[in-house]
């Protein structure tokens, strides 16, 4: 069973959850302190991207406001020791255009900031995801960001596609987002931010 989202209407509103009624049916979607902040209008629509986590145990539904922020989710439980709650607390802490960055960056401090997240955690978070990242520049040669006439004189354009890739985007997806926005006048995160709402 997939959901790729879910909308309805806000029944109730708890600590880290939301009831969501779809045609009678409540739908309880736990989501992050950030998502809880937006929805407070009980009797209001709402659509929340959503990941259905199974494991012996637990069998629970996640949701976010978008795309992104469930992408970013998704490569934090790949992480050995986090799990939903943790990856719920960095969510409502680093949004999605600072999260690559910060893996790349070697940013423990941000990723401390998060309630639950401890050092260990964030360097095991760090040390992980750049892995993948590795693990994909073996697996499909260096990423390389089509220029069209561009020069990657400086490494901006190579970590904003990184950083997109770090989110769980193809390498020809990330690409494509990043240079459509790009400016060598704005900041990576800047552009990681532009490259994200435009691949919307």
């Amino acid at each position: 069973m997939v959901f790729a989202y879910i909308k309805g209407t806000l029944a109730r509103i708890t600590a880290d959850s939301v009831i969501v009624d779809v045609n009678g049916v409540g739908y309880k979607i736990f989501t992050a302190g950030s998502a809880l902040a937006v929805c407070n209008e009980i009797g209001s629509e709402i659509r929340l991207h959503t990941c259905f986590y199974v494991r012996e145990d637990t069998h629970a539904l996640y949701g976010f406001l978008n795309e992104d922020e469930l992408k970013m989710f998704e490569q934090l439980i790949t992480v050995t020791g986090v799990g939903p709650k943790a990856a719920l607390s960095l969510i409502s802490n680093i949004p999605p255009s600072k999260f690559g960055l910060a893996v790349l960056t070697d940013d423990v401090e941000s990723f401390t900031k998060a309630p639950g997240i401890g050092k260990k955690t964030a360097q095991r978070i760090i040390l992980e995801l750049k892995d993948k990242l590795k693990k994909l520049n073996d697996q499909f040669g260096d990423i390389k960001t089509e220029t069209s006439g561009l020069t990657s004189s400086s490494n901006k354009l190579q970590e904003a596609v990184s950083a997109l890739i770090m989110l769980g985007y193809s390498s020809q997806e990330a690409n494509a987002a990043v240079l459509t926005v790009y400016d060598e006048e704005k900041t990576i995160e800047q552009i990681i931010k532009d490259a994200l709402k435009n691949s919307v």
